[in-house]
């Protein structure tokens, strides 16, 4: 059977055809009928059948007393009973602003819509943030004081339009790749077409560009105001559209009119061709008939983030281009429905339909619509703000859905130090070990991914409705059917017998109906939308009003804008750079951002073993002559300081850094590493706006870590009935599985070292593999246990002991296969020893070696290194063995067949196709 539904990664908005048997999903493809990918799906979305296991999944509710016992399995009657009681208390003593809810972009709009009615309609505060705050608020922000609404005008359709297209702030190629499918399309088949992307890093986006122009962190307003200047300059501004339809323009000349192109290239660090760079750019943008912008977290996530995207919007206003085929400004977001949030106002500043919180006239309309007296006026917390009344006992009790602050937030102790301060905290969460599980003082177990109904909105206000493929297992639930039960026993508890009423929905249907409603008139009217439209139609883009036989693909094609005149509105933007600015102490400037396989947090992608072998390990990539300054080799730990704190990460020398910066991948937490990751290190100072942080940048510094007593342990599965971490005895297991509670019992080691990594490996037959590096030498009793708890502790064991060197091995072969390894004191051979173990080598030739200190393969074993093409399974070295004999892209793709598959590798293929090139 198959079911369609939306892929839960990025915003880009894939549908899928779940492949399943009623009770079970065996498998995942792309759905053609849709239109945001017409069947395509990336690495991600490709193995979401993969992810879809009981392993790590939270499965029925969980709660404690008091903060130092460890949790109880309770019946949700009990659970419910309990978070109801103990948010009614603190209403009651602390008033409706001591509770909060913080929720998540990935939620389905139905479960966002009755978060939001139940904080600001039944409770009484406008407490109620989500993690979009630290992703698309910027933006939501941008478009609001200059268009208006927070509508993004483009669609998908544009990229095979544009003759210019300017990508700034984003890395597509890895975040969004489906889109950047498109806009390789678009480059194929009009080879004229005009790329520029912005970048301090030269990504596999930036390397596909016409122009890269790698400006410093923080500069990109001073580039876009530069850009506006060489347009006036020579010609370029459509002056009846600035005169007709917008306000503002001459502020906003006489500011750029200073900023020539040559001071933009010194505040930029374009260097001495910047300039012309920049005045190529900004012609390419003006003689282009049909120009857009595209623009992700680079420019949201700063302390300007606001107005680097009102400085981009400018480009299009002051040139005309919007409201056109190929033409204006085009956000794309982060996580699957942050759209869908926005549109029900499930932000702590708005109001639902994309009402105004401020305005007396929108709260008493939402109010009539909800039946409630009143919708408070003064604005919630937003994520930074609730953490730090948290933080400073304002906040009594907080629950959280469907995402991790204790991961992904800035100033990540000061967070963790808060969630352990806040007297009650609920996580509503399906998986049961992310890092902020531990805070929890109740679990609520949620139905995740092809075991739920409702609808999504995607980058481009596209509404897809999602199908439930199989029921959720255990004990979970609907995040709307949790919401509902808990409004109606919180409601009688604060004298609110209206929450039977409020709350008493059949199915997420009706709450979709009751949103539909809510936009009547406004700017995103859906009152045209059902569910059994979208079913027979296909997704829709908004808005779609009563009588409407068909979505809107632009806005504001006829030059008028959802403001009270009619007129966009230009801004002048600050001339603020960086919340930090580097110095002598820290004169690294540290950016951040995504991986092509992994996605936030990884309590996803995290259960797939294919997905690491991209990259198999957190690490600080650098540029060599830093590295080379500093005396740190390739592939030493370094250690990693801001002025919040340091963690310890492994460095890896990039081409694509420039002298002076560095980049970490967000995704590592800690159930990857011993440290919390990157957020450790950034700072909680956000946008005056938008509120938005500026998780983008942090200025460091690094140092050789002293760690020597090293070691590594790898473990993989041979015959799956001799049982995994809890099996019985004869019992068939799952490989992966197995694997995945191997992993799961491993991650509570990794904060006894000084360094530690946990990770997965393999593809069919995956392994888990614990890197370690310690300033001690390693205890054998936690060796000991380590062996015991991995089945390297018997006699199908090798085993090699060197006492007066600190050096161990042991290693497992079952059925002439190494399934398990743990070298300690000495691990060069640990690079071919992997590929032995996950690639399932036979080790009859190898026995003697495989205990032995060889950097090298001996003969008999084949090492492939890194995976490129992860969708069939082609290495690094089998692509640099094709192009040493002269293959080139297509021949590449015939032989070898990399990136025929979903694409996601082909940027990364012609850069080293290139390379090759320029080395023969």
């Amino acid at each position: 059977m198959e079911t369609k539904a939306t892929c839960p990664y990025c915003g880009v908005g894939c549908g899928v055809l779940i492949e399943h048997d009623g009770a079970r999903i065996t498998g995942v493809r792309g759905d053609p009928e849709h239109p945001a990918n017409f069947g395509r799906l990336c690495t991600k979305g490709s193995t979401l059948h993969f992810t879809a296991r009981h392993e790590t999944r939270l499965l029925h509710p969980e709660l404690r007393g008091t903060k130092g016992e460890a949790r109880r399995r309770v019946g949700w009657d009990e659970a419910l009973g309990t978070a109801a009681q103990r948010f009614a208390d603190v209403i009651k003593e602390h008033g409706p602003d001591a509770v909060a809810f913080y929720i998540s972009g990935q939620l389905l709009t139905e479960d966002y819509y009755v978060f939001n009615k139940l904080m600001k309609g039944l409770i009484g505060s406008n407490n109620v943030d989500t993690n979009s705050r630290l992703c698309m608020s910027s933006a939501v922000a941008a478009y609001k004081q200059t268009l208006g609404a927070d509508a993004p005008p483009c669609s998908y359709e544009d990229f095979a339009e544009t003759d210019c297209l300017l990508i700034a702030g984003g890395n597509p190629s890895y975040a969004h790749p489906i889109a950047f499918r498109r806009i390789e399309d678009a480059k194929a088949a009009r080879p004229d077409m005009k790329i520029i992307v912005v970048d301090p890093r030269r990504t596999d986006t930036a390397a596909t560009a016409d122009l890269h122009l790698p400006i410093l962190p923080g500069t990109d307003i001073w580039l876009f105001n530069a850009m506006l200047n060489v347009l006036l300059w020579e010609g370029h501004v459509d002056t009846a559209f600035v005169r007709e339809h917008t306000e503002g323009f001459d502020a906003l000349r006489e500011h750029v009119r200073e900023i020539t192109p040559a001071v933009a290239a010194e505040v930029c660090g374009l260097g001495p061709k910047g300039a012309d760079d920049i005045r190529t750019a900004a012609r390419w943008w003006g003689e282009s008939p049909r120009a857009m912008s595209l623009w992700c977290q680079g420019l949201n996530q700063s302390t300007h983030g606001t107005h680097n995207g009102a400085a981009l919007i400018a480009l299009s206003l002051a040139t005309g281009k919007i409201g056109k085929p190929g033409c204006g400004p085009f956000s794309m977001t982060g996580q699957p429905n942050a759209m869908g949030g926005r549109e029900v106002g499930g932000l702590a500043n708005l109001l639902s339909a994309h009402r105004d919180l401020a305005n007396p006239a929108h709260r008493a309309e939402v109010a009539r619509l909800w039946g409630v007296a009143d919708v408070p006026e003064k604005p919630g917390l937003t994520a930074v703000e609730l953490f730090d009344a948290m933080h400073e006992g304002r906040i009594k009790a907080l629950w959280i859905a469907c995402t991790n602050p204790a991961q992904s937030l800035p100033e990540l102790e000061r967070v963790r130090e808060a969630l352990v301060r806040c007297d009650f905290v609920v996580l509503q969460e399906a998986y049961g070990n992310t890092e902020t599980a531990p805070f929890a003082d109740l679990l609520l177990p949620a139905a995740s991914w092809g075991e739920k109904e409702g609808t999504v909105t995607n980058s481009e206000r596209r509404i897809t409705h999602v199908n439930r493929a199989i029921p959720a297992p255990g004990e979970t639930r609907a995040d709307w059917a949790i919401v509902c039960d808990f409004a109606r026993k919180l409601g009688p508890l604060i004298g609110k017998p209206e929450a039977e009423r409020m709350f008493g929905y059949a199915g997420p249907e009706a709450i979709f109906v009751e949103h539909a409603e809510s936009t009547r008139g406004r700017d995103l009217d859906i009152t045209g939308l059902s569910y059994a439209l979208l079913d027979t139609q296909g997704p829709q883009q908004w808005p779609f009003p009563a009588g409407a036989t068909q979505g809107r693909a632009r806005l504001y094609t006829d030059g008028r804008f959802p403001t009270a005149d009619g007129r966009a509105r230009f801004v002048v933007p600050t001339a603020k750079l960086t919340a930090e600015r580097a110095d002598a102490r820290f004169p690294l400037r540290l950016t951040t951002g995504r991986l092509r396989d992994q996605w936030h947090g990884m309590s996803r992608t995290g259960k797939v073993a294919r997905l690491y072998n991209h990259v198999d390990e957190a690490r600080i990539e650098l540029n060599a002559d830093d590295m080379h300054l500093r005396g740190i080799a390739d592939g030493e730990l370094v250690r990693v300081k801001s002025r919040r704190g340091e963690i310890v990460l492994r460095a890896a020398a990039s081409g694509e850094i420039r002298s002076g910066q560095a980049f970490v991948a967000m995704h590592w937490g800690a159930n990857a590493l011993n440290s919390g990751g990157i957020n450790v290190l950034t700072l909680r100072e956000f946008d005056p706006y938008s509120k938005q942080p500026e998780l983008k940048h942090a200025t460091v510094q690094i140092e050789k870590a002293n760690l020597p007593h090293q070691a590594l342990i790898m473990r993989g599965e041979g015959d799956t009935k001799r049982g995994g971490a809890t099996a019985e005895e004869g019992e068939e297991r799952d490989p992966a599985g197995v694997t995945l509670e191997r992993a799961a019992l491993l991650a509570p080691w990794l904060e006894r070292f000084a360094y530690a990594s946990l990770a997965l490996a393999g593809r069919d037959h995956p392994a888990v593999v614990l890197r370690i590096a310690h300033d001690q030498p390693i205890p054998q009793a936690w060796l000991d246990e380590l062996d015991a708890l991995l089945g390297l502790d018997d006699d199908h064991c090798l085993a090699y002991s060197d006492a007066r060197r600190g050096i161990t091995k042991r290693a497992r072969i079952e059925d002439g296969l190494l399934v398990g390894l743990r070298l300690t004191g000495e691990t060069a051979a640990a690079g071919w020893l992997r590929d032995v173990l996950v690639e399932r080598q036979p080790t009859a030739e190898l026995r003697r070696w495989i205990l032995a200190p060889l950097s090298s393969p001996p003969a008999a074993a084949k090492s492939r290194g890194r995976i490129v093409c992860n969708c069939l399974n082609v290495s690094e070295s089998d692509i640099a063995a094709a192009i040493g004999g002269g293959a080139g892209f297509a021949d590449l793709q015939e032989k070898l067949k990399c990136g025929t598959s979903c694409g996601s590798c082909v940027p990364e293929i012609k850069r080293l196709v290139a390379a090759g090139r320029r080395a023969a």
